[in-house]
């Protein structure tokens, strides 16, 4: 079934996958006054499980014996992904503007390249460390709103920032942990079981949530906003995404990963009225400088 809506060519699928992503965050941002943030994840991740459901389910019982040996990096990676990635961001939403929020996430190949270092001490070259920290520099850039000089202070980082922040790391600690994902899983399993646990991680704080006086209201803006990110960015960019990657290749597909930043803080510009300021574009800048030196420079140098 799923496969009949992937008739559009591989490079429209790149461009519907990263604007469905931006468009996350932007919409984050727009109803954080109406929505909570966690029933916002809970509800997102709630709907697509429903909608993947009957889909997914054969690939679980193919994979039974694989699920009941290698439950605990199952686990894992689906706390840091599904369970803190989103819902992190939504609460840094509710204070942070969306183009920050999005210049952030901008960083997250270094943060991969740092923690794979960390955790599996794969080798970095001169010019990798060199990019990381240029990367680094301009998300420092951002975090500050153009003072550098200001994280010498006790007071630079606000709620919002800290909350984007980490959760831009728990996503780099979920991508630098992939390579552990267990062999006999298909990838659309996997992803529906990361969706199965996070849910079930998740109520307990929604719960908390509704509790503490935020509960989820059933209004067409809550309706529509978990519609949206409960199929687009949650499940069509999924599939358009690894669609895109088997035709094209993960190298050629991963540089559209770039067009996030741009829808992002145009659609922040043009649908919240953000102003886009000197350090947005400096610490853009210097995140995709960066990146190109630790990727593309430092492999033609192997």
């Amino acid at each position: 079934m799923f496969q009949r809506v992937f008739t559009i060519s591989p490079y429209g699928l790149l461009v519907l996958t990263t604007l469905f992503w931006a468009g996350n965050f932007v919409l984050g941002r727009a109803v954080h006054l109406d929505v909570p943030p966690i029933g916002l994840s809970f509800w997102r991740w709630f709907t697509a499980l429903v909608l993947i459901f009957p889909f997914v389910l054969p690939h679980w019982k193919a994979a039974k014996g694989v699920i009941r040996q290698n439950w605990p990096i199952l686990l894992v990676l689906a706390i840091f992904s599904v369970a803190c990635f989103n819902t992190l961001i939504y609460m840094g939403l509710q204070t942070a503007p969306a183009s920050n929020s999005i210049l952030l996430q901008s960083a997250c190949p270094i943060l991969i390249l740092i923690l794979s270092w960390l955790f599996f001490r794969e080798k970095v070259s001169l010019l990798q460390g060199g990019g990381m920290l240029v990367s680094l520099f301009g998300v420092v850039v951002v975090v500050t709103e153009g003072n550098p000089a200001a994280i010498f202070g006790l007071d630079f980082l606000n709620a919002g920032t800290a909350w984007i922040l980490l959760g831009v790391l728990c996503w780099a600690v979920y991508s630098a942990l992939l390579r552990l994902r267990p062999d006999g899983l298909s990838p659309f399993g996997f992803f529906g079981l990361t969706v199965l646990i996070g849910v079930v991680v998740l109520l307990p704080f929604y719960i908390y949530e509704t509790l503490s006086g935020r509960p989820m209201p059933l209004t067409l803006i809550s309706v529509g906003s978990v519609l949206y990110v409960g199929i687009f960015p949650s499940i069509l960019s999924y599939l358009f995404w690894n669609k895109a990657i088997a035709e094209l290749g993960a190298n050629r597909a991963g540089q559209f990963i770039h067009l996030i930043p741009v829808f992002g803080v145009t659609m922040a510009i043009l649908l919240l009225g953000e102003p886009l300021r000197g350090f947005h574009l400096t610490g853009f800048l210097l995140i995709l400088g960066g990146i190109w030196l630790a990727t593309v420079i430092a492999k033609k140098k192997v």
